[in-house]
């Protein structure tokens, strides 16, 4: 193959990449071809939050468990693990980002282009928090119990209240509906039925069934039972039939006395009594998990894996088997040990799921989620642990549907100024370089298009599409320049040789040879301050920096490679005999 062959199959590579890089970015052109033109139209520019609208979430960081030093770490593992759901979800360049008011700790969420924002919200929470607490030591315990006393005073004074309201003659029933906290009997009107001796706590049983309660009288004190303070009536009492009656042997003297005692309390025991209660409920610590139990440093950030385990082997029970890195098999060893014979609960989304009684130290690493699950619902909790759970609680406090900012009209706007923009330069380069700028003019257009089609294609070829904002746009027109930038060093080197004498051809070869140092330090230095905005910056900072840099690296590969296939193909001797195409006559004069 010789040189003139190779010339003429770069032109033609450089023809078909113009060519679907113009389908691509404008497939109108083949509407005549249906199958085509229906595939190409599904290919769309993802645009962000600034131009299509969509949707802005506020969430408060719980971080008083997490000692100071940590707290950065922390909320940053959690805005990853927030951005690896939302681009699991199907949005492109979110603005997942930290922030400190009135001394509160904030993660702002802006997903484009969405607008359910009741799925966007599920989607973000959907990750689980999940933590180990530990019970309280006796002090500890001590302190919440006198924490409560308030809440039982207050109680204990509405039940006198109650009680008196009941004596004066106010409708038992309709207090019991309206005030007793015992949800078995309180839509009943506080009917607990009719009961043997033994059947309630003895507090209770002492006031049916040993006081001189009469037939629908209410007792005049409070009762007070392990679950609080009971405002109780006898409603009626009833001897019970007997099972089973059998003819009674002899009595002799010897056994006389202790029959008689038996058989009356075989008559005390089929005594039967009919009672209503109002309860007010007594608050107690293991009524408030919370005041129960403490946060360890073990939480779901310290978890390897989860997975679906059977109990015993059988397909009857489904469990969760997790398993934590070194770090956390550490912690587990030393809370197990130090709870021998105690509970410590597991906690999922900041409520209780089990609280099984350690038994032995456990230096394995690994525990198990009990909960009656069913087998989807285990696999479904293994699967979102998987996915990461958040190392901070957080707390939904500001949500809003964002309407585009700049808006479809305001979008146009900026194309056609942009459009114009390129127009512009095009024809300043073609009336200044004469030929010379209608190649670059051209291969600024396949440039364009080229940016286009890798705008549309990122969200079909990988997992992280572009997003294109006001801010991305500005990058794109700004490599724009750049392009030209590079053409017009190429050009003007050109000309220097030309002037010292070489053939066309020749000057320009060593053209390109001479000004690739400059284009190449001008355009590294500004992938490097790009990639530090990248690094450092954050939402609409982080897009433009990409797609500068995107379009940097397509500006010289259209201003080095482009222009340079179509120079080489098109350079003949007929330019030669119109050189006026290429420069001013001085120029021809001295080549002369």
């Amino acid at each position: 193959m010789n040189i003139r062959q190779k010339v003429r199959i770069k032109f033609i590579l450089v023809a078909a990449l113009a060519l679907a890089a113009g389908l691509i970015s404008y497939p109108r052109t083949v509407k005549f071809i249906p199958p085509v033109y229906g595939a190409l139209n599904k290919l769309k520019i993802n645009l962000g939050l600034d131009l299509q609208g969509g949707i802005h979430l506020e969430y408060k960081a719980d971080v008083s468990n997490i000692d100071g030093d940590k707290v950065s770490e922390a909320l940053q593992a959690a805005q990853d693990v927030i951005e690896r759901r939302v681009n699991a979800f199907g949005v492109g360049e979110p603005l997942v980002q930290t922030a400190l008011s009135g001394g509160e700790h904030r993660i702002i969420v802006e997903l484009p282009g969405i607008k359910d924002i009741e799925d966007a919200k599920k989607t973000i929470k959907e990750t689980p928090f999940l933590e180990f607490k530990e019970e309280k030591s006796e002090e500890e315990m001590k302190e919440a119990e006198k924490m409560l006393a308030p809440m039982n005073e207050q109680a204990k004074k509405q039940a006198e209240e109650i009680l008196e309201k009941a004596k004066s003659g106010e409708n038992f029933e309709e207090l019991a509906k309206e005030y007793s906290q015992d949800p078995g009997s309180r839509d009943d009107g506080g009917d607990l039925g009719f009961a043997k001796k033994g059947t309630f706590v003895p507090e209770f049983d002492k006031v049916l069934f040993e006081s001189d309660l009469k037939d629908g009288e209410i007792y005049p004190e409070l009762v007070e039972t392990q679950f609080g303070w009971h405002i109780i009536k006898k409603v009626e009492e009833r001897m019970s039939e007997a099972e089973d009656k059998t003819e009674p042997e002899e009595t002799t003297e010897e056994n006389s006395v202790e029959e008689q005692q038996l058989s009356l309390e075989s008559e005390e025991s089929e005594l039967e009594i009919h009672a209503r209660h109002i309860l007010f409920a007594k608050s107690s610590v293991e009524m408030f998990p919370e005041l129960k139990y403490k946060s360890t440093d073990l939480t779901g950030k310290n978890l390897e894996s989860a997975s679906v385990v059977f109990r015993d082997q059988g397909l009857s029970e489904p469990q969760v088997s997790l398993k934590f890195d070194g770090e956390g098999s550490k912690l587990f060893a030393d809370i197990t040990k130090r709870n021998l014979n105690k509970t410590v609960a597991i906690y999922l989304d900041n409520a209780i799921i089990s609280a099984p009684t350690v038994q032995s130290e456990i230096t394995n690493g690994e525990a198990v989620i009990t909960g009656n699950f069913k087998l989807d619902e285990a696999k479904k909790l293994a699967g979102r642990l998987n996915e990461g759970a958040l190392p901070v609680p957080i707390t939904l406090i500001s949500q809003q549907s964002v309407e585009a900012s700049l808006g479809m009209q305001s979008l146009q706007k900026s194309l056609k100024a942009g459009a114009a923009g390129l127009l512009l330069v095009m024809i300043f380069m073609i009336a200044y370089y004469r030929f010379l700028g209608l190649v670059a003019a051209a291969a600024l257009l396949i440039y364009a298009g080229m940016m286009v089609s890798i705008f549309k294609l990122s969200g079909f070829l990988s997992p992280w599409p572009i997003t294109l904002t006001l801010s991305g746009i500005a990058g794109f027109v700004l490599s724009v320049g750049m392009a030209v930038d590079a053409n017009i060093l190429i050009f003007e080197r050109t000309k220097e040789e030309l002037k010292n004498g070489r053939s066309l051809s020749g000057a320009i070869e060593e053209g390109f040879r001479r000004a690739w140092p400059s284009i190449r330090d001008g355009n590294f230095s500004t992938i490097i301050t790009s990639f530090i905005l990248i690094w450092l910056g954050t939402g609409f900072v982080k897009g433009f920096a990409i797609i500068l840099v995107i379009g940097v690296l397509m500006s010289m590969f259209a201003a080095i490679v482009l222009v340079k296939a179509i120079l080489r193909f098109v350079i003949g001797e007929w330019l030669e005999k119109r050189f006026w195409l290429i420069s001013n006559s001085r120029v021809k004069n001295k080549l002369e």
